[in-house]
């Protein structure tokens, strides 16, 4: 390896902070933007059957595979940059540079109105901004997630890696009910009561708010290598990321729990990326229930983080990640049998609590399961972000295939079960030293 690590004291409580700091700031994209309004704004602004490009589909069709494209195209150019980062030393640039990116997309969706559009540029701007913001934000994601092994100590690793999801959770929360307060009562913020205004400033207050807070993140987090950058190092990205290919093939435990986080992550993130569709498409909610839904949801997502972190310390990081992945089978059967907002609100709530313990458990437990002593903590962490990309484009391309197929989207919830059980059956066979987990 060439890359220099900054000379910093492990378990700083400073770095901690700073690095926390960054999912308070990003996680309101993932909420606000991926998940509370902007799916069933999108939904709404568009007719129920368009033409893109002269090709007819549901708008929720359309949807899903904005949000598959959006997260191939993070998958193909993460292991690249990731490779670049640890062979430049220059982590940070790249996490500054998708935080801007993805945040001024973000803002740029302001623009998007109109109503019962088709085709055309309005459109355009619509699935353009939503696509760069989520690539902005995924981008991000594999150099954020790769400094937890850097900074803490790993019997460390479960309860700051929770912190993490926890302070996005509340972060993103502040934010989200701020807006339902201004799109609820546009009146009292001096805003037009009809109209789709107010809920566009939201758009603007998630890229001000992801841009903003993530400056205190980049003061506090270790700086870069202050050595040039050579073009040179464009070609050691894809060596950087065969050599840690060429690791994990030797490595039979860390290489099944890839495989197992590969199927069961395309299960996750597709429920949360389109669960706000669904309740606005199969349960008739309003924006106002969706924003109260997914306000339940991440108060139950931030309980859940922290108990299942204190559960697998407890009885280890793999059967706390089992009794997750059963949960998540069961509430995925159970949605294509709802009925009624009553029981939707019970789902909601059982995903709450093993979204937060799933994304962070297993975050902590691919860090366990790294080798002793790696340094190129980036490389490794690009494996663990790609398949987490892939297995979400690969998740909303059989969300839309099967909602295209069928005319709804609840044949395609139940799919996702499947990925679920092949993860867990895969992760059966995981061995993890206790030592170690």
């Amino acid at each position: 390896m060439t890359e220099t690590k900054p000379n910093f004291q492990l378990n700083d409580p400073k770095v901690i902070k700073g690095w926390t700091m960054f999912d308070w700031a990003n996680s309101a994209f993932a909420l606000t933007i991926a998940v509370a309004i902007f799916p069933s704004y999108f939904e709404g602004i568009t007719a129920h059957q368009i033409n893109p490009l002269g090709i007819s589909m549901y708008n929720t069709t359309l949807f899903s595979l904005t949000v598959a494209t959006a997260y191939l195209l993070i998958a193909f150019l993460s292991p690249i940059l990731s490779g670049i980062a640890d062979s430049s030393g220059r982590r940070k640039a790249f996490l500054r540079f998708f935080t801007t990116v993805g945040s001024l997309a973000c803002m740029s969706l302001f623009f998007f109105t109109g109503e019962e559009l088709t085709n055309g540029p309005m459109l355009a701007l619509g699935i353009f901004g939503f696509l760069i913001g989520t690539a902005g934000f995924g981008g991000s994601l594999v150099f954020y997630n790769s400094y937890l092994p850097d900074i803490v100590t790993e019997d460390r690793y479960n309860t700051v890696s929770a912190r993490g999801f926890m302070m996005g959770y509340v972060g993103s929360v502040i934010l989200l009910i701020v807006n339902l307060l201004v799109i609820t009562f546009p009146a009292k913020f001096g805003l037009p009561a009809e109209g789709t205004l107010a809920i566009r400033i939201s758009f603007l207050t998630v890229g001000l708010w992801w841009i903003g807070f993530a400056q205190y993140s980049f003061r506090r987090l270790p700086k870069d290598s202050d050595a040039p950058f050579d073009l040179k190092i464009l070609s050691k990205g894809y060596a950087e990321f065969n050599k840690v290919w060429q690791q994990v093939k030797q490595l039979p435990n860390l290489k099944r729990f890839l495989i197992s986080f590969f199927f069961y992550s395309a299960g996750v993130q597709t429920v949360l990326a389109l669960a706000a569709l669904f309740a606005d498409v199969e349960m008739k909610m309003d924006t106002n229930e969706l924003i109260i839904v997914i306000l339940l949801l991440q108060i139950l997502a931030l309980v859940g983080a922290w108990s299942f972190a204190k559960l697998s310390d407890r009885i280890g990081n793999k059967a706390g990640l089992v009794v997750m992945l059963i949960l998540w089978t069961v509430v995925c059967v159970g949605g294509y049998f709802v009925e009624g907002k009553t029981q939707f609100y019970i789902m909601a709530s059982a995903v709450g609590l093993v979204m937060g313990g799933v994304q962070s458990q297993s975050r902590a437990t691919y860090s366990k399961l790294l080798p002793v002593g790696v340094k190129d903590t980036t490389s490794y962490f690009s494996f663990y972000d790609v398949l987490e990309k892939a297995a979400t484009a690969l998740g909303s391309f059989s969300f839309a295939f099967t909602g295209q197929l069928s005319g709804g989207m609840r044949v395609s919830v139940m799919a996702l079960a499947v990925f679920f059980l092949i993860g867990l059956l895969i992760l059966l066979k995981v061995k993890i030293a206790h030592a170690r987990v």
